[in-house]
């Protein structure tokens, strides 16, 4: 694979549409946190886990929505770096979710946090 051109840039509108998409993902992520914070139900030790996944994928969401607003984000480079770690963090976010699908299926969540 021939080695990228530094100074490569990527089309604004481009770029744009993917600061939109990253925009409202990184909303639905963080409305989702926020609905699972104000539960009334108590905590307990194993929402500790999704609550990690969930907070770490949201801050490389956020590293990435800043990454793509700054104006060196249209070289292509720094670009498909903000694209890629965009992807882990939505990975990381999804799996947290996951987890915490399967801790209310199994029932785990009635475990109290302390005691």
């Amino acid at each position: 694979m021939p080695e990228p051109d530094p100074d490569e840039k990527i089309d604004a509108t481009f770029r744009n549409g993917s600061l939109t998409a990253t925009g409202i993902i990184l909303g639905f992520s963080l409305n989702f946190i926020s609905l699972w914070v104000s539960n009334p139900n108590d905590w307990s030790r194993v929402d500790l886990l999704p609550m990690s996944f969930l907070t770490v994928g949201i801050v490389i969401q956020v590293k990435v929505f800043a990454d793509l607003l700054a104006r060196d984000s249209l070289l292509a480079v720094k670009y498909d770096r903000a694209r890629r770690l965009f992807l882990i963090g939505l990975s990381i976010v999804a799996a947290g979710m996951g987890i915490a699908l399967m801790n209310d299926i199994l029932g785990l969540g009635s475990m109290r946090m302390l005691g």
